[in-house]
């Protein structure tokens, strides 16, 4: 396990789970930041306090497990696992598309959330970093069009060859100490193309 012990919201309408619960992740070393009594809770919960993971029940009121885990997936908080005693297929199919991270069904022990808590962090940790990947790759790639762009206008309005507007654009970025990005998209906005 981590260093600093994992943050932990989680979340059951039954007073009774949520005392076992926090009993048994406790003993294995984890901090529980909180607790809900409903969907709403949690999320408002994971919102205002990031936890490194949620542990939600599916049946519970106002708002089940199931839709609190879409918005805090969608929202990219924490990951989540469901904790519940059902097992039916309508349920586990809408807790695929909600972005649940592990199903955990009950009745269970303290072996069994050890495991599900950190190859859920594992996996969460895998996710953050292929999003990252995505979104560095998507920004080389839209830096790339700008700069093509801004070379072709430099191209045609001072006739130059593709080297020699390239290292236009270069060193303006050097010398204003902003991206070539920034540099190749004021090129374009300058010429309205």
């Amino acid at each position: 396990m981590t260093s600093n012990p994992l943050r932990i919201l989680i979340g059951d309408d039954d007073p009774i789970i949520r005392m076992d619960l926090k009993q048994m992740l406790n003993e294995a070393s984890y901090d529980v930041v909180a607790e809900a009594e409903d969907g709403s809770q949690a999320v408002e919960l994971a919102r205002q306090l990031k936890p490194d993971v949620l542990i939600l029940d599916i049946k519970m009121p106002e708002m089940d497990g199931i839709d609190a885990a879409k918005i805090i997936s969608e929202e990219k908080i924490a990951p989540v696992i469901l904790l519940t005693a059902y097992s039916q297929v309508d349920l586990i199919n809408r807790a695929k598309e909600s972005g649940v991270f592990y199903y955990l069904l009950k009745p269970f022990i303290q072996a069994d959330l050890v495991p599900a808590i950190e190859i859920t962090m594992s996996r969460w940790e895998q996710f953050i970093a292929l999003e990252n990947q995505a979104l560095s790759l998507e920004d080389k790639l839209e830096t790339r069009k700008a700069v093509d762009r801004a070379k072709g206008i430099l191209m045609d309005q001072h006739g130059l060859k593709e080297q020699e507007a390239f290292r236009r654009i270069q060193v303006q970025s050097m010398n204003t100490r902003k991206s070539m990005r920034e540099i190749a998209e004021a090129i374009i906005i300058a010429n309205n193309v």
